[in-house]
């Protein structure tokens, strides 16, 4: 059980109210670390905290990553619970929908500084904690979250969101090679159909969704939140740079 202990951790992630962000902050808060979860919507932020309670210790801070200056802010207000991060969950995203002849030039501004700028600015502000936390046996982590549409092409007019998830696999590689002398660890998740806010419309028919998929199933909770458990804990120590797929194979077997 010690290869895949994360009790105690202090843990971040961001877009932690609801969809991929809450399942992973369940997965942390009941096997024992110390979680914190960001997020804009100060109601579901504070109904994912209720709901996790429970479980062990959640803190919920209202935070805007879309704005360098929301990122410091984020920073800044962590700083005031904790003085060590041993793993930072970069996953708060959005997407934008378009036919090509009319996708909007502001499209790409939110998404590639939500989707890709964001998690760059908050690795970089929250470096010194990560940096504390850090050892040789027990690196500090850092988990981004990309998509399977970041490996092959969409099923959607998505183009911004797309292009944001490659970048941000692209991005995980480079910042691992960078932070690798401070033994911090960068990988990335990229989920395939999981249910949330953003994937609703898809889930409309889950059966036809799941038929497309090579398990033939859509992804649950525990899916996404053993891997980054095993990213965090012991058993991923010896693992950077890495990007990988929890998408029932539908990124790579089809």
């Amino acid at each position: 059980m010690t290869l895949f202990d994360v009790t105690a951790k202090t843990v971040l992630i961001t877009g932690g109210s609801r969809g991929i962000g809450a399942m992973l902050a369940h997965g942390f808060v009941s096997h024992g670390a110390r979680v914190y979860l960001a997020g804009r919507d100060q109601d579901a932020l504070h109904d994912t905290v209720a709901a996790l309670a429970p479980l062990g210790h959640v803190v919920g801070i209202q935070a805007d990553v879309s704005t360098p200056e929301g990122v410091n802010a984020l920073a800044e207000q962590f700083g005031t619970h904790e003085t060590v991060l041993n793993v930072l969950v970069n996953n708060a995203g959005t997407t934008w929908g378009a036919p090509f002849d009319s996708y909007p030039p502001e499209a790409f501004t939110k998404v590639l500084n939500v989707n890709v700028a964001a998690p760059f600015w908050l690795t970089q502000a929250l470096a010194p904690a990560l940096r504390r936390a850090a050892s040789a046996t027990d690196p500090a982590r850092v988990i981004m979250i990309g998509s399977i549409d970041g490996i092959r092409l969409p099923d959607f007019d998505s183009f911004a969101y797309s292009a944001s998830k490659a970048a941000i696999h692209q991005l995980t590689r480079h910042v691992a090679k960078t932070l690798a002398h401070d033994q911090v660890t960068v990988n990335a998740i990229a989920p395939g159909y999981f249910p949330s806010k953003m994937t609703a419309f898809m889930f409309d028919d889950e059966p036809q969704l799941a038929a497309k998929i090579p398990l033939q199933r859509t992804g649950e909770r525990d899916d996404l939140a053993g891997v980054a458990i095993l990213l965090a804990s012991r058993a991923g120590a010896y693992i950077t740079g890495a990007v990988i797929p929890v998408d029932g194979g539908l990124a790579t077997l089809l």
